[in-house]
């Protein structure tokens, strides 16, 4: 598993890790700190450090397999990126054929452009869930 993968099946289920193994993929992932240092850190040899991440890396791969949450996301992901791809292209081969719709038609591609990170937080807040 490469550490991209890792980070994604810790953001989804590293609340389900021990306090400590928390603490460990914390300081590897967000400080990025090496193992050396997470080692200095916490007092503990490098090759407890690396076996607790090993540990965590299987933890998190056999949560995922159970539970597939990150098949789901990607799987949801992939998707949206088709649909979106499609709209794009749809939108220009129809501006082409009728360019008396281009500001209806820049219209739809500014909304696809659109950062929606701002009301996706606020929704989230409204469910309880930031």
């Amino acid at each position: 598993m490469d550490k991209i993968q890792f980070m994604r099946l810790w953001d989804l289920y590293g609340k389900l890790l021990t306090p400590n193994q928390q603490e460990i993929t914390d300081m590897y992932f967000n400080l990025d700190l090496t193992v050396s240092e997470i080692a200095e850190q916490k007092g503990v040899s490098r090759q407890g450090v690396s076996e607790c991440l090993a540990l965590c890396k299987k933890q998190l791969a056999e949560y995922d397999e159970k539970l597939g949450h990150d098949r789901l996301l990607t799987a949801g992901d992939i998707f949206t990126s088709l649909v979106m791809t499609d709209v794009m292209i749809w939108a220009e081969r129809f501006s082409q054929l009728h360019p008396e719709y281009a500001a209806d038609i820049a219209e739809l591609t500014a909304i696809s452009d659109k950062d929606y990170s701002a009301k996706v937080e606020d929704c989230l807040k409204k469910l309880g869930k930031a």
